[in-house]
């Protein structure tokens, strides 16, 4: 028998692109691709940074989790589809109070699985305190550290393979 949580359907239900403005404004959405475009300047690496208010109805009544969600879009923005495999997805969950992060091989296996999971808890107890703009802000220094202890940046440009933009669902 599967389980049906009608709360977390109902959040999702209600939930829409006008929470990620409320919560992050439109100078706090600025500032993160502010902060990817300053982080990229200094590694190899490629950040993409997705806030999703809430799932699609068909996928909160499917259970479908935060990280089943990260890894489809990973997936579908072609965040793996970079020169040195080092591209990272931060997705946010709203609705969920719920962060992710999916990277490409590379990265992953130059930091190690371990290097994500306390980036994503920090950033959740800072979104629990209010701290949107900050929390992120932090994770994507700690990213770009990671990126540029694996990934420095080499004599040559980098092209800038991903939008900067954080992508609003």
């Amino acid at each position: 028998m599967v389980s049906v949580d009608f709360k977390r359907i109902l959040r999702h239900l209600l939930g829409g692109p006008w929470q990620v403005h409320r919560v992050f404004g439109r100078d706090g959405l600025r500032r993160i691709e502010q902060a990817i475009a300053g982080s990229e300047r200094l590694h190899a690496g490629e950040l993409r940074f997705v806030v999703e208010a809430a799932l699609p109805w068909q996928l909160a009544l499917r259970g479908v989790s935060a990280r089943t969600r990260a890894v489809q879009l990973f997936s579908e923005l072609r965040v793996w589809d970079t020169e040195h495999n080092s591209g990272v997805l931060v997705y946010v969950l709203l609705a969920d109070r719920d962060v992710e992060i999916v990277a490409d091989r590379g990265i992953d296996h130059a930091a190690g699985r371990a290097a994500w999971e306390p980036i994503c808890r920090e950033m959740e107890a800072s979104f629990r305190e209010g701290r949107f703009d900050s929390g992120a802000m932090q994770a994507i220094s700690r990213i770009g550290t990671l990126l540029q202890q694996h990934f420095p940046v080499a004599q040559r440009t980098i092209p800038n393979e991903l939008p900067d933009p954080p992508l609003v669902m």
